[in-house]
């Protein structure tokens, strides 16, 4: 298991950018599949993007392709969610989540999950 820890949420306009950063604690962070879902208020949790433990396979949900970018440091045990032409649909708790196997949107899969960190647009 790791252990995930994310920050850089907050409050930005609609068009903003806001970078999100997942820290991983315990066992080497390349070794696990990681992804991002978040959860809007009254509605179930959903994918938004994941990566691979060597960063070479990456896919995003339809709704923030060409605005959100995921990458990782493993040298950091980081991952980074960048967050560009925001819109108030974005609005929601970010979590982040890793897996020992292969990267997956399924939410299920995932046995390592972090706290989240709360992003909210204004108009």
């Amino acid at each position: 298991q790791v252990w995930l820890g994310e920050s850089g949420g907050g409050l930005v306009q609609a068009g903003g950018s806001l970078r999100l950063s997942c820290a991983a604690a315990g066992r080497a962070f390349s070794s696990y599949s990681a992804a991002w879902f978040r959860q809007a208020p009254g509605k179930e949790r959903e994918f938004v993007a994941g990566i691979s433990g060597a960063g070479d396979s990456i896919f995003y949900h339809g709704s923030v392709e060409g605005r959100f970018t995921i990458s990782r440091d493993n040298a950091k045990s980081t991952m980074y969610l960048q967050m560009d032409n925001l819109k108030p649909e974005d609005t929601a708790d970010y979590y982040c989540a890793a897996r020992s196997g292969l990267v997956t949107a399924y939410q299920g899969a995932y046995d390592s999950w972090g706290l989240g960190t709360q992003v909210t647009l204004s108009s």
